[in-house]
């Protein structure tokens, strides 16, 4: 990581303990509107492990589902520009994409990204090619309708990642989970790390990495 990186990580990080050690009162937001500004972002030993991942792999095309306010797009394009590759993410809300964006910057590492707004599902469908890295985190009930986008655009090799996948009692999480490992294909696995993430690999058969 160079400087520029690590120094809007860190303003990220102070953000993401603030929130944490004093929870407070918030607009209503989420997909129906207001301003929510909570991050909820994945923490930083998440962070590494998917930069870790996207760094596995040649030139790739990262696809984001969640930008929010651009915390784990940042460890994604930091990787995307390690690997000549580059970053898609996806988010409902502009004013989250903006955020995004603008740390983007800040990071230099903003002509790695490309940032969308709008409905995730319909994105995906406009995909002109394929990816071969996928970052699910976003409302739990588009899991699935999601997957359903993605996997058919998967290349072979592809690895993607849901976050947030430790859950008890959560139904959208448990039939993502069912789901993904009934692909053909995929090979998955879940891991502990931060608040559970299933770690999924496209072999189709026949394919040798």
């Amino acid at each position: 990581m160079d400087q520029a990186v690590t120094a809007v990580l860190e303003t990220y990080e102070a953000m993401i303990r603030a929130e944490r050690a004093a929870p407070r009162a918030m607009p209503p937001g989420g997909r129906d509107g207001g301003q929510d500004m909570r991050m909820r972002a994945v923490g930083p030993e998440t962070g590494r492990l998917l930069n870790i991942l996207a760094r596995s792999l040649a030139a790739p095309t990262i696809l984001e589902l969640g930008t929010s306010f651009g915390y784990s797009g940042l460890w994604l394009a930091e990787a995307a520009r390690a690997t000549g590759g580059r970053l898609v993410t996806m988010e409902l809300h502009a004013y989250k994409s903006a955020f995004a964006r603008e740390m983007a910057e800040k990071a230099g590492l903003a002509a790695h990204v490309e940032f969308l707004v709008g409905d995730a599902v319909a994105m995906i469908q406009a995909l002109p090619g394929k990816v071969d890295f996928v970052l699910v985190d976003l409302w739990k009930d588009l899991y699935l309708p999601c997957l359903e986008a993605f996997y058919p655009r998967l290349n072979p090799g592809a690895i993607v990642v849901a976050d947030n996948m430790i859950r008890p009692g959560n139904a959208d999480v448990r039939r993502y989970g069912e789901a993904v490992r009934a692909k053909p294909g995929m090979r998955s696995v879940l891991l502990p790390v931060g608040s559970g993430i299933e770690v999924s690999r496209f072999l189709p058969a026949g394919w040798e990495a």
